[in-house]
């Protein structure tokens, strides 16, 4: 939980590897994800890199098995997943894996590239076949027509004529024969018919309808046209034998090198299957042991190297609690390699600012990645994920309230959580749905706060329950006629004005809203002056809540002079104005009741309570309240005077903002230039230096250069302007903690009683059951969809924002930059996720 409070301590280490060790021990580190390495060949291109050689072999290996992965993806193969990773393999060995991986490419690619060639023969052969068996058929018609139809009497003993025959795609039959029939007058002769069997074509492995042709012609000049014609068109075009016993002949030839071919071509298929299936047990192995591989030597590219004394030099942020872990990566990487020569690290201390590191688990993950999506935290500074944890799911539930969604969300976000290690294998999931599962601790925390709040509303699908009986009695003089609400019947009763002096019993309904509150024509009056000035309250406190918190981050930062500088005119600006405000609303309930009407010249009554809203805003403009008949202008004596007080106070507050750190800064800076003027010390000239020694082992950079006295005076004006313009639009934003529950609050009610109310009012014994079935499949649609998601959704944003804006940036400065170590675990999980692929 320390983390989570605040980013973890870093510190900058200078490694002094072994070369023969480097490679180890960065396996090591790379497993433990503990170090985040800096580069020190910046100068230099990835080509002129020690290591350029061996990530370029990585890559062809790389690009082998994208190609083995696609083959057995095109066998509808299925890829074996793993349980524990492999690790990272020996130097030795990656000569013998490289081999291994080049070989079964080899074999795939040969296998399939004759299996590709058998189904172009066998493609080949079947058309061949087609056309010879249609081309009887097109000879007898073509005698009958130049006997009976076409040919006069001496064209019968002319020269015989020629004939071409082939397979044309049925698709381009219609636009061949056109064509066809123009560049030959009408002198070409064709006949078509389709070729009933499916066939496969190779090429593109789809299945291909396709019509034989015959075309019957006189002279060369028309046969050298239909054949570009066929070019054009990329027919497939078959030698036809003219008499019958030779087409005969070649039909069988043909059936039995088929029947041959389709043997063969059925065992390579056999045998491509099986490597294909066993390199599936494999291949999942392979690709992680090439990732690790390349990251490790893309990693060694970062490092410098000192030949003079043949070791690589490195340097990366590491947080101090893991420096165990980088002691055993260092002893276990050398020992892997047989090194005589131990490899060692150095502490550095430098002025550059280091990365912010929060240790998360599964359950502080998605609230820390709410926070980051924002802002990540500056270094050291005060993490609000601690907080939002609570915060976030309450507010969410605010304006979110209600028992029965809320039980459904809760429901949702239990099944994930509980289902988390089945969906993590899941490797091909949803965006939206990733995103969902990703904040699946946060959706259910936000399901568990909805159904306290809606059980405070005491809203369950707009429905209130009466669980510890109302508080509230009906009077005859109230309403025409006697109601006894206590029956069955209450709910067809009319709706009453709820009067608290005649009607209340005078004790409270024990938890949450009376349930009588369903039946009063005063409800949403009530209920909407109760959550306005319920958001208000919560405003507030969470503000409070947000100044109070930058205290810690003063006193963390040994920067106690800003506690008096900028919390106390902050925390004194905004509560002699806000929390003045709040006071005012619970005055208001404690002295304006229902129970003073009965009491005779009483200046407490319902009918005197006053505006809050006006009171504030006379306040601010130093006018007087309005005074009403038989009441007092004011909740309290004195009251005009003490605001008067206030609102002099909170302005006086504004010049503190404006100059105290600015005057403190430049105070400081002339102190400490003073202190620096050279001055003689015994005779000699001397300094006084504020550098602490550094130790020899350490390296120190040159410090950033100090923000001159002019920004910081803007600076300091940006940041008074906007916290007191914003402390009224911050307060204001509150509001939508009101309007969002009491939106969803209505809805839900007019979804109620617009759809399934009417269907439960059927008289209709069959047809109305029917109509129940189908009303409340709607209203269970509406209400998954509208309600819990399209709401839920609006509700989170607001909620988002109610962080974002009013309480992180109290004391939230979000500067830092995120802490990226090197671990394999993160760079297997980015490489799995979805994406175009890149071959």
């Amino acid at each position: 939980m320390g983390a989570l409070f605040r980013g973890e301590e870093m510190t900058l280490l200078q490694f002094f590897l072994q070369p023969e060790a480097a490679y180890h021990i960065i396996a090591e580190l790379g497993e433990r994800g503990c170090v985040q390495f800096r580069d020190l060949n910046e100068d230099m291109n990835l080509y002129q890199r020690e290591y350029a050689n061996e990530v370029k072999r990585i890559n062809e290996m790389e690009r082998q098995l994208r190609y083995i992965e696609g083959e057995i993806k095109k066998g509808d193969i299925r890829i074996q997943d793993i349980s524990t990773l492999p690790k990272a393999p020996n130097p030795k060995e990656i000569v013998n894996f490289e081999a291994h991986l080049e070989k079964t490419e080899r074999d795939i690619r040969e296998i399939s590239e004759g299996g590709l060639t058998l189904k172009k023969e066998y493609y080949d052969r079947i058309l061949q076949k087609n056309v010879l068996m249609k081309a009887q058929m097109f000879f007898n018609q073509h005698d009958e027509a130049i006997q009976h139809d076409y040919c006069p009497e001496e064209l019968t003993k002319s020269s015989p004529l020629g004939f071409i025959g082939g397979v044309v795609d049925k698709v381009k039959q219609q636009g061949f024969e056109r064509i066809l029939w123009r560049i030959g007058h009408g002198n070409i002769f064709i006949r078509c018919t389709d070729i009933e069997e499916s066939i496969i074509d190779p090429a593109n492995n789809s299945e291909t309808r396709k019509a034989a042709f015959i075309a019957f012609f006189q002279g060369e000049n028309l046969a050298n046209k239909i054949k570009r014609v066929c070019d054009a068109y990329k027919v497939t075009m078959v030698d036809v034998p003219v008499e019958k016993p030779n087409r005969d002949a070649e039909i069988k030839r043909l059936s039995l090198q088929l029947q041959d071919i389709k043997t063969v071509l059925q065992k390579t298929e056999e045998h491509r299957q099986r490597l294909l299936e066993a390199v599936a047990k494999e291949i999942q192995n392979w690709s992680i042991m090439v990732c690790k591989m390349k990251a490790i030597y893309y990693t060694l590219n970062l490092f410098s190297h000192d030949v003079s004394r043949k070791l690589l030099i490195a340097e990366g942020w590491v947080p101090k609690g893991d420096l165990p872990h980088i002691d055993r990566a260092l002893s276990q990487g050398s020992t892997a390699c047989g090194s005589s020569v131990a490899s060692f690290y150095n502490t550095m201390v430098i002025k550059q600012t280091p990365p912010t590191f929060n240790r998360t688990n599964r359950f502080t993950q998605g609230f820390q990645n709410l926070i980051e999506v924002y802002a990540c935290s500056s270094y050291r500074e005060l993490n609000p994920t601690l907080y939002t944890i609570i915060t976030f799911p309450f507010l969410f539930a605010i304006m979110f309230g209600d028992l029965g969604h809320g039980l459904i969300m809760a429901l949702f976000g239990l099944w994930m959580v509980l289902s988390e290690k089945k969906i993590i294998a899941q490797k091909e999931k949803n965006e939206i749905f990733s995103l969902f599962f990703g904040g699946r601790y946060i959706i259910l925390l936000m399901g568990i706060f909805s159904m306290y709040t809606g059980f405070i509303y005491n809203d369950l699908f707009s429905k209130s329950m009466n669980i510890f009986g109302t508080q509230w009695r009906i009077n005859v003089s109230d309403i025409e006629g006697t109601i006894n609400y206590n029956t069955n019947e209450s709910n067809e009763a009319a709706y009453v004005t709820l009067k608290p002096l005649n009607s209340y019993k005078g004790s409270s309904y024990f938890a949450g809203i009376d349930p009588v509150w369903q039946t009063a024509e005063n409800k949403i009056i009530f209920l909407n002056n109760f959550k306005m000035k319920l958001s208000l309250i919560f405003g507030v406190v969470h503000m409070i809540f947000g100044i109070c918190l930058s205290t810690i981050n003063f006193r963390y930062l040994k920067k106690s002079s800003h506690i008096f500088l900028d919390f106390v005119p902050k925390i004194l600006f905004f509560g002699f104005l806000f929390v003045y405000l709040v006071t005012m609303i619970f005055i208001k309930w404690i002295n304006y009741t229902a129970m003073n009407d009965d009491k005779i010249d009483t200046p407490h009554g319902s009918s005197c309570a006053p505006s809050i809203l006006i009171y504030f805003i006379g306040m601010m403009l130093f006018s007087s309240a309005e005074l009403k008949k038989d009441c007092e202008r004011y909740m309290f004596r004195g009251q005009e005077m003490f605001q008067h007080v206030l609102v002099i106070a909170a302005l006086l507050c504004i010049p503190w903002m404006l100059i105290g750190v600015p005057l403190k800064e430049y105070l400081t800076r002339k102190k400490r230039h003073a202190a620096s003027i050279p001055r003689q010390v015994n005779g000699r000239a001397g300094s006084i230096s504020l550098l602490e020694p550094i130790p020899e082992t350490s390296v120190l950079q040159t410090e950033e250069p100090e923000e001159s006295m002019s920004d910081i005076m803007i600076h300091a004006g940006i940041h008074t302007i906007e916290f007191t313009l914003n402390t009224v639009s911050h307060t204001a934003s509150y509001l939508r903690l009101w309007a969002l529950s009491l939106a969803h609050a209505q809805l839900s009610d007019v979804l109620w009683t617009m759809v399934l109310r009417k269907a439960l009012k059927l008289s209709m014994p069959y047809v109305g059951s029917i109509a129940i079935y189908l009303i409340f499949f709607f209203w269970s649609s509406i209400t998954v969809s509208v309600l819990i998601l399209m709401e839920g959704l609006s509700a989170f944003l607001h909620t988002l924002r109610l962080h974002w804006v009013e309480f992180m940036t109290k004391f939230f400065e979000g500067k830092g930059y995120g802490f990226t170590p090197f671990s394999f675990k993160n760079i297997i999980e980015e490489s799995n996720q979805p994406q175009d692929q890149n071959v």
